[in-house]
């Protein structure tokens, strides 16, 4: 990793090494830049430990007053981009000040490291956690160097899941009952159901099933409410008829799911909705949308 000394030439390499690194299972994550790289997956109280490597340029001396890292959990909201709020803050010194002539590496530890929260990427808020080097210098300008990480929070199965039922139409018109077999769902699920036509007297042309996440962010007069569709799933069609049933089997597993967060540290919230869409020969559209609960199972999800 490069460090520019003002902004013209690096004046060392800096690296981070895990303790665990060889063994410890890799994730993908997408940087603000839009790329995507692989970085260490941690869970909450959790040990965080392992080796900063400084490595001045050749033939030169780095000089400063001091070298810390900083385990640090922060959420950034995208309308006030630039400005992190820090949730967990930890501080380990490296070094006292001085002169770094060849290679110097510094262990590092945090123990059962406090991260309530998963990491998330979204619309308008990100929630990142991240290991801060900072090599301070006067004139020359200090350096800082970060390393991301995820964090993810399995939970156990819930202990009561009640299946969905309703009843749609409209008066005279249509009347439709639906079904799901729960309503709350693992990340790598299925969600299984049924669509019963009870009465079918506008001549409908197709069926989706959409997968709607919501992010709230922010509060008052000054929150912002993102829906995304997710997922849709072509459920029918063509004409239904009265007494007809639609089976739905919808596998959850290929979709960028998350866990549902209930106001996360009172700045954002996601939710997630299973969204029915039927459209009629006019191309007049209807929904019925329904809140879902999302969770993580296991390591793996």
């Amino acid at each position: 990793m490069n460090f520019l000394v003002g902004a013209f030439k690096p004046a060392c390499h800096v690296s981070f090494t895990f303790s665990d690194g060889k063994s410890r299972k890799q994730v993908s994550m997408k940087k603000e830049n839009g790329q995507t790289v692989m970085v260490p997956l941690f869970h909450n109280h959790e040990n965080i430990s392992g080796k900063i490597s400084v490595e001045p340029v050749s033939g030169k001396k780095v000089e400063h007053n001091g070298i810390k890292v900083e385990l640090l959990g922060q959420i950034e909201m995208y309308f006030d981009r630039g400005n992190f709020y820090d949730f967990t803050s930890l501080v380990r010194e490296l070094d006292v000040p001085g002169e770094i002539y060849e290679r110097k590496t510094f262990p590092f530890e945090f123990s059962t490291v406090e991260m309530p929260y998963e990491a998330y990427n979204g619309v308008n808020v990100r929630l990142r956690y991240v290991l801060k080097v900072t090599i301070t210098r006067g004139y020359a300008g200090s350096i800082v160097e970060y390393q991301d990480f995820v964090v993810r929070n399995p939970s156990p199965p819930p202990p009561i899941n009640n299946s969905i039922k309703m009843e749609v139409g409209i008066e005279d018109c249509l009347h439709i009952e639906f079904e799901y077999n729960k309503s709350k769902y693992h990340l790598k699920d299925v969600i299984i159901g049924k669509i019963y036509f009870l009465l079918v007297r506008i001549k409908l042309k197709n069926m989706d099933l959409e997968i709607r996440r919501r992010e709230s962010t922010g509060s008052g007069t000054n929150t912002h409410v993102e829906t995304e569709t997710l997922a849709k799933f072509e459920l029918m069609d063509g004409a239904p008829v009265r007494g007809e049933s639609i089976p739905v089997r919808l596998f959850l597993s290929p979709y960028e799911l998350t866990p549902t967060y209930s106001n996360i540290n009172n700045k954002f919230s996601v939710k997630y909705y299973l969204n029915l869409v039927l459209v009629d020969e006019e191309d007049r559209r209807y929904f019925k949308q329904q809140e879902i609960t999302m969770f993580r199972l296991g390591e793996t999800s």
